[in-house]
């Protein structure tokens, strides 16, 4: 039998041995080098720690300057990112922009929000419990998708805000181990329409090349009409599809794994957070200066990912009913909402270049 490389660990084969090796980069250990944690003399816990010394919490976390991009992370043997944790102000979570590079590359493969990363992409906390993200009180990131490399990674924050963030706490655990020739690298993308145009849909990805799989899905969903807003289909473009899609969808709650409009009890939506599927933010008017309803929901194929040969175009519609729905006359209307959104795919190299992100102003939430 073939000697266990640590990867695409499960319950049934967490017994198993392995010689893959086990790091930590943090504020405490900047390189995650072994037998180099806690060494630190000065950091953002000095003060706090001056009558302990050096090992004492000395630096736990860092601050980020204005305007400017810090590197959490670069390693450069083969591996793969098993677990991320990351926590900040909320005030923040749009204004830092998460991105990662595998093997050397000069455009990331992950470029997204941070909070929209962890399925909070309206910078208010909520709890998320599914398999590869978890969210805990209070603003506690975590994220557990496998990220493989075969040569390095390098992951970074951007900080468009003009002022010092301060308390930036992250911890990014890996291994060193082989990486299989069958593996793909790990993407992610952020896009958004405010609000979306009339008759138009709203797009989560388009221009991707080569093969791979999607895995995953997050969106920020703000209602601007009253009424249902859920009746729109997702549609899945696989290897030249053109005006029709391969897979399409029956209504934007059935996609997120939810049914008749995710309401229960009778009258009221209600959250949800389950290990691949979830609602796990409502925010309601109230009734002065929040006006909109808004919505966070995930999506995560895991068990059942869209394989791709060539190419992969995502696209989703908003509807709403322009009458009740049900009545025979009921029609329905197109929203102008305010639809952000997260893609998430593996993939094999070389990708696509990603759109170019648009400014911190059309980033915020408003």
């Amino acid at each position: 039998m073939s000697q266990f490389n640590g990867l695409n660990l499960n319950l049934g084969n967490l017994s198993r041995l392995s010689h893959a090796k086990t790091r930590s980069i943090s504020a405490e250990n900047f390189t995650g080098e072994k037998g180099k944690g806690g060494m630190a003399t000065t950091g953002t816990g000095e003060i706090a720690a001056r009558d302990l010394g050096k090992t004492w919490k000395v630096s736990p976390c860092i601050s980020l300057k204005p305007q400017s991009t810090a590197t959490l992370a670069e390693i450069n043997e083969p591996g793969s990112i098993q677990h991320i944790w990351i926590t900040v102000n909320p005030q923040e979570w749009r204004r830092i922009i998460l991105r990662c590079y595998w093997d050397d590359e000069d455009k990331p493969s992950v470029e997204v929000p941070l909070g929209d990363f962890f399925c909070n992409g309206w910078c208010k906390p909520c709890l998320v419990n599914s398999l590869a993200v978890t969210v805990n009180p209070t603003g506690g990131f975590n994220s557990y998708w496998e990220m493989p490399f075969r040569k390095s990674a390098k992951i970074t924050v951007e900080s468009l805000s003009d002022e010092k963030i301060d308390g930036f706490f992250y911890q990014i655990d890996y291994t060193l181990t082989e990486v299989p020739d069958d593996v793909g690298y790990f993407h992610a993308q952020w896009r958004r329409n405010n609000p979306l145009p009339y008759k138009q849909v709203h797009t989560l990805l388009d221009g991707v090349k080569g093969q791979g799989h999607f895995v995953g899905t997050y969106m920020a969903w703000g209602v601007n009409n009253n009424g249902w807003w859920g009746e729109g289909e997702i549609k899945f473009y696989l290897d030249g599809d053109k005006e029709f899609p391969t897979i399409c969808g029956t209504g934007t709650e059935d996609y997120f794994c939810g049914a008749w409009g995710f309401v229960y009890p009778e009258g009221s939506y209600c959250k949800f957070s389950t290990a691949y599927s979830g609602m796990p933010q409502i925010i309601k008017p109230d009734g002065f200066t929040n006006a909109s309803e808004r919505f966070g929901l995930y999506r995560w194929h895991i068990m059942d990912p869209v394989r791709f040969e060539k190419d992969l175009r995502i696209t989703m519609q908003a509807l709403g009913w322009r009458s009740p729905m049900g009545k025979q006359s009921g029609r329905y209307l197109p929203l102008q909402d305010d639809i952000s959104s997260v893609a998430f795919w593996y993939q094999a190299e070389p990708h696509a270049d990603f759109p170019e992100l648009p400014d911190r102003d059309y980033l915020e939430v408003i």
